[in-house]
C-alpha cells in the first residue's frame, strides 16, 4: 500500500521522536526489522536496503521500508541484480570494475525515457536525445546528468542515456560518488529497470517494481538507499 502524500506527513509527524532517536534504541535481534539492525539508516523515514549473501553475489533483495509510529514497516521487495563483478566497499572501488558499491547512500532524483508514474513525488527529470551521464575522469561534468555533451566529456566515456530504453525507462540516481566526486572511482551508479542480465555496477529490479518505488518514494521524507551483503566486512548492517 502506498500512502497519499498528506497522510504521508502526519506519519512523518508522529514518528519525529523515534527518528531523532536514530538507532541508538534500536533492538539488535536477529528477528527484528532490517532497519532498525543497521548502524543508520540515513536519518530519513524512507529506506531502501539492498542485501545480497556474499560480495561475489550478481543477485540479491531490494526491499522498501517506511518508518511509521516509531516502527520500521515493510512496504515491498523484489529480486535485485548487481554489477557482473558482484560487490565492493564503495570507499575502495574502482571504475569500470562493473562491481556494485556498498553503503549507504541518498538518492538525490529520479529519471527517465517513460513519464513518472502517477502519484510519483521525487524530482524528475525526462530522458532526450540530449541527455547524458559524463563519466569522463578528465570532465568538469564527472558523475553529473548533461544536456548536451561538453567539449571535456568523451562520448565513449559517457552514457547516451536514450540508447537505454528498457534499463533507462525509469530510474533513480545513487548517491554514490556523488556529492564531491573522487575520479576514477566510478559514476553513472542508478536504481533502474533489468536489462538482460547482471549490471555494470547499477542495482536494478523489475519494471513494475521500480514504477512501485518511484509512485512510494517521498521527499519529504528523505529516503536512502543501503547496499550490502548478510555478514563480513561489506556487512549491510554495518552502514
Amino acid at each position: 500500500m502506498t500512502l497519499a502524500p498528506r497522510t504521508r506527513v502526519a506519519v512523518a509527524c508522529a514518528a519525529v521522536l523515534a527518528c531523532v532517536a536514530g538507532t541508538a534504541g534500536a533492538s539488535s535481534q536477529p528477528d527484528s526489522p532490517l532497519p532498525s539492525r543497521m548502524a543508520s539508516t540515513g536519518g530519513g523515514l524512507q529506506l531502501i536496503t539492498v542485501e545480497a549473501a556474499t560480495t561475489g553475489s550478481t543477485t540479491g533483495t531490494l526491499t522498501w521500508w517506511e518508518r511509521r509510529y516509531g516502527r520500521w514497516i515493510r512496504v515491498g521487495f523484489a529480486p535485485a541484480r548487481l554489477g557482473a563483478h558482484g560487490l565492493v566497499e564503495g570507499t575502495t572501488r574502482h571504475q569500470g570494475t562493473s562491481t556494485t558499491p556498498t553503503g549507504l547512500y541518498n538518492l538525490p532524483f529520479a529519471f527517465g525515457i517513460s513519464p513518472a508514474p502517477a502519484g510519483a513525488a521525487y524530482a524528475y527529470k525526462r530522458v532526450t536525445r540530449k541527455s547524458w551521464w559524463c563519466e569522463d575522469n578528465a570532465s568538469a561534468s564527472y558523475n553529473r546528468w548533461v544536456n548536451g555533451l561538453p567539449r571535456d566529456c568523451a562520448p565513449a566515456e559517457s552514457e547516451h542515456l536514450a540508447d537505454y530504453p528498457t534499463q533507462y525507462a525509469r530510474a533513480m540516481v545513487i548517491g554514490f560518488n556523488y556529492t564531491a566526486p573522487v575520479r576514477k572511482r566510478g559514476a553513472g551508479i542508478f536504481l533502474h529497470v533489468n536489462g538482460r542480465g547482471s549490471t555494470a555496477g547499477c542495482v536494478s529490479v523489475p519494471a513494475d517494481a521500480m514504477r512501485r518505488i518511484l509512485a512510494w518514494a517521498d521527499p519529504a521524507l528523505h529516503p536512502h538507499i543501503a547496499i550490502g551483503t548478510k555478514s563480513g566486512p561489506t556487512a549491510i548492517t554495518r552502514y
